[in-house]
């Protein structure tokens, strides 16, 4: 499958994700409202803010590079963002593999950045505690931080690391779970992007 097509793929992916979110925000205002229509409704407060974000070591789409990998150095990537919406309290990245054969699977959370935050360089040690308040979950390999792709020999499979803006810190404690960080996301959304890359074994 081509890069072009599976960017096109990606891009429809995050809108998907983020007119899911906002629908179900709307949902939720309007169950809470019940019958009182004293209430004003306020269609900003109910949406979700489209965020961006990338990084200067691969485009969209494309092959993610080497040393990013089990084949590799497997390091974390270098990230950017855009500006985050008006409320947030930190950022929360997650880094999922959709094709694996088993269902989804995770390779990265780090969360509690810093709401001022507007890049992570790479290489972040694979350690509980990263500087300020940041924090790292274990992923699906079983290990703290970062857990590079490491498809199965002949496929080729897509790497999407979507970033959130949250309304609170996650309050976890000692070596949260991939289940744990994506349970505490609940709730807290105000903002959400994504991006991804491809990779197959060498």
């Amino acid at each position: 499958m081509s890069p072009a097509f599976k960017t096109s793929h990606t891009i429809s992916r995050s809108s998907l994700i983020v007119a899911v979110a906002a629908f179900a925000s709307l949902l939720l205002v309007a169950a809470c409202s019940g019958d009182d229509e004293s209430i004003p409704f306020d269609p900003e407060s109910s949406l979700i803010a489209t965020l961006e974000i990338s990084s200067v070591a691969f485009e969209d789409g494309s092959e993610i590079p080497v040393e990013f990998t089990c084949d590799g150095a497997n390091t974390s990537p270098p990230l950017r963002w855009s500006d985050v919406p008006a409320g947030t309290r930190s950022i929360a990245i997650v880094v999922d593999d959709p094709d694996a054969p088993s269902g989804i699977f995770r390779h990265w959370s780090v969360f509690n950045i810093p709401a001022a935050t507007r890049s992570l360089a790479a290489n972040q040690p694979k350690t509980d505690s990263l500087k300020d308040s940041r924090r790292q979950a274990s992923n699906d390999f079983g290990d703290i931080g970062y857990g590079g792709p490491c498809p199965p020999s002949g496929q080729e499979h897509e790497y999407v690391f979507f970033i959130y803006a949250l309304s609170a810190p996650l309050e976890l404690e000692g070596s949260p779970t991939p289940q744990d960080v994506s349970a505490a996301l609940r709730g807290k959304v105000v903002g959400t992007g994504s991006f991804s890359g491809m990779y197959a074994r060498r």
